[in-house]
């Protein structure tokens, strides 16, 4: 059973290849999860003081996923795999810190 056709679209052009195997997520994705995946690292490594500045730069990281997402839903212009991956990785630290500062807000 492939779980990830529940969390992303898994569109073959929309996905990397190596070889003959497709990754089991879109590039946007694969960009959201080790981004996500290393903050998560990072974040209990390197210290950092989560307020209400943190959640506005979290929101301004997801703009570049959020254009490149509604531009190319909307067929104004035609994205690829690498600006996916981009927009993904930024867009998965700015999620990243989003839940990490209500985490903070609301636990702490």
């Amino acid at each position: 059973m492939n779980v990830f056709k529940y969390f992303c679209h898994q569109i073959p052009e929309r996905t990397f290849k190596i070889k003959d195997h497709y990754f089991p997520v879109c590039a946007r994705c694969t960009g959201f999860y080790i981004s996500m995946f290393s903050y998560g690292i990072l974040s209990l490594i390197i210290p950092f003081t989560y307020t209400l500045n943190s959640m506005i730069i979290g929101f301004l990281l997801l703009i570049p996923t959020g254009v490149d997402g509604t531009t190319q839903l909307l067929e104004l212009r035609k994205s690829n795999n690498k600006l996916r991956l981009i927009t993904g990785l930024l867009g998965g630290i700015g999620l990243m810190i989003i839940l990490k500062t209500l985490i903070f807000i609301f636990i702490y």
